[in-house]
């Protein structure tokens, strides 16, 4: 039985708690983009989703993704109804910190997952659709993706990188809210009129919880108190800070004003980015692959646009598209420096590693977009996603919660 570390399980309980705190950050990021008669609703679907999952996680979720093997796509029922998850070590995940501090560590991912998904349902969406599409998705979703990458599936058995959730978090949520906005359509008068967003300020304390919580989810992933914990925190906050400057200028050269939202929405961008990278690269590395989400990132949100892709808080463009990118640069980046324990990335001489980084890619974006895209049509036959138009035009916090945000 491997020794607990009480510095390392101080550590990341710790982290756990920056975690959690991602979420209610992500609800201000998110809410500060929609207009004042539909904050209510994003703060409750941000809200219900942590509830909903802490719950889930316990009874299924954990199992489904870090019980034994079950030929690489899915873990067994070891841990249902969290039989077996005690203070005991648990060498095969983190030998140092008791096995119920990973599980509620890794309880965290799941909630900030799938409230990233809220995005695809701005303003249109049915409350009781949102429950169980939570539901659905981090059982069928989420919770197979995790176990492929961190489970013991077939993603990390075949090398892949992923320190702390660029594919298991980011791409899966990205490509999620992607097919799940091909499905439930536009917002009613969506590139019609203008459709602004109600409190700036608001996102831009979002933003600085979610960089704060950051910290705790990369630097946390190396599951002890350690030099390659203060490796993530530094390139993920230098990442942070370079896609937030690149987006910035370039928005200042193209549109004549250096713009708030764009230097918020770029440092999102360079959080998602390092995600994967963060316990595998070096600091110049990361103003790199932060200086290039920047720029992806931007001009991903101008084509989603273009193509009137009603997914207008972005998690397809920065978390899908920027996760994507931060896998793959991973693949080019990686080095034994920084991390013993790997072979190195392509700068290295190991080709091979960005090779292993495109399939896991193309694997989460194949299996998170279909199962979706076939999940939500289900859901919209069924019950229903969207809100009647009339519904729509009074607000969602008028007619889903009966609640007024501002009086």
């Amino acid at each position: 039985m491997s020794e607990i570390i009480p510095g390392d399980t101080t550590w990341i309980l710790i982290c756990t708690a920056m975690v959690m705190l991602m979420t209610p950050g992500l609800a201000l990021f998110y809410g500060g983009m929609v207009r004042k008669k539909n904050i209510i609703s994003m703060l409750s679907l941000c809200f219900v989703t942590m509830a909903i999952i802490s719950v889930q996680w316990v009874l299924i979720g954990y199992t489904l993704a870090f019980g034994t093997d079950m030929g690489g796509f899915i873990g067994g029922m070891d841990y249902l109804l969290f039989k077996g998850v005690g203070q005991e070590a648990n060498p095969g995940f983190a030998g140092n910190i008791p096995h119920i501090v990973f599980s509620i560590f890794q309880m965290m991912f799941a909630v900030i997952t799938t409230a990233i998904i809220a995005s695809a349902f701005a303003e249109r969406v049915k409350f009781t659709s949102w429950i169980l599409f939570v539901v659905l998705w981090s059982t069928i979703v989420y919770a197979p993706v995790a176990h492929w990458v961190w489970g013991g599936g077939f993603i990390g058995e075949m090398g892949a990188l992923d320190f702390a959730g660029g594919t298991v978090v980011h791409i899966s949520s990205g490509f999620s809210a992607l097919a799940i906005a091909l499905v439930i359509g536009k917002r009613k008068g969506y590139g019609v009129y203008s459709i602004n967003p109600h409190d700036l300020p608001m996102t831009a304390i979002g933003t600085a919880l979610l960089w704060f919580g950051w910290f705790g989810f990369n630097a946390g992933s190396a599951l002890a108190a350690n030099g390659l914990a203060a490796n993530a925190f530094l390139v993920t906050n230098t990442a942070a800070a370079t896609s937030a400057l690149t987006w910035m200028m370039l928005g200042w050269y193209l549109d004549g004003k250096p713009s708030l939202l764009g230097m918020l929405s770029g440092a999102v961008a360079g959080l998602v980015v390092i995600t994967p990278a963060a316990g595998y690269v070096d600091v110049l590395s990361a103003i790199i692959m932060g200086f290039a989400v920047g720029i992806v990132c931007y001009f991903a949100v101008l084509l989603r646009t273009r193509a009137q892709i009603d997914e207008s808080l972005d998690a397809f463009a920065i978390h899908g598209v920027g996760g994507a990118l931060g896998a793959l640069l991973t693949g080019v980046f990686a080095s034994t420096a920084v991390n013993a324990g790997i072979a190195g990335g392509m700068l290295s001489g190991n080709l091979g590693q960005l090779i292993t980084q495109f399939f896991s890619v193309v694997a989460v974006i194949a299996y998170s977009f279909i199962v979706t895209l076939v999940m939500v049509k289900v859901i919209d036959v069924l019950f229903g996603l969207k809100v009647s138009e009339q519904e729509e035009y009074l607000g969602l916090d008028i007619s889903q919660h009966k609640e007024i945000a501002y009086t």
